[in-house]
């Protein structure tokens, strides 16, 4: 019942910097959980960012720390994923998803979030 609509994606050159946004349905958007996985052609589904329903913390894969960064906005019911310093290895289908205040598995586990956007492509070029 909770809906994530995905915007932001596109091409960008290697250096490059985009930011995707993630604006759920729902009154209660405070207590859920967020996260952003991607997923590259023949990879399986990784995980990027974890957000609190307060916004902090906040934690990240090795391979995006200190280029990406997760935000929120629980007035407008948004989260956000700002990407700088984009290499070609980040091209990917970017997924939203979220936790509505359930406990979790982990945060960098896919079976611990129960909705999920649609996907944004990102593609990086050298």
């Amino acid at each position: 019942q909770v809906q994530l609509v995905e915007s932001g994606g596109g091409l960008v050159q290697a250096g490059g910097s985009l930011t995707l946004s993630c604006a759920a349905s729902g009154r209660t958007f405070s207590s859920y959980v967020m996260g952003w996985f991607r997923q590259a052609p023949g990879k399986e589904r990784e995980f990027v960012a974890f957000i609190s329903g307060s916004g902090g913390p906040t934690y990240y894969a090795n391979s995006v720390k200190g280029r990406f960064t997760i935000s929120r906005d629980n007035a407008n019911n948004t989260v956000y994923l700002q990407m700088n310093s984009l290499k070609p290895e980040d091209t990917a289908v970017f997924y939203c998803a979220a936790n509505r205040g359930r406990p979790i598995y982990g945060f960098e586990e896919v079976r611990s979030y129960d909705y999920w956007g649609q996907g944004t492509q990102v593609t990086v070029s050298s």
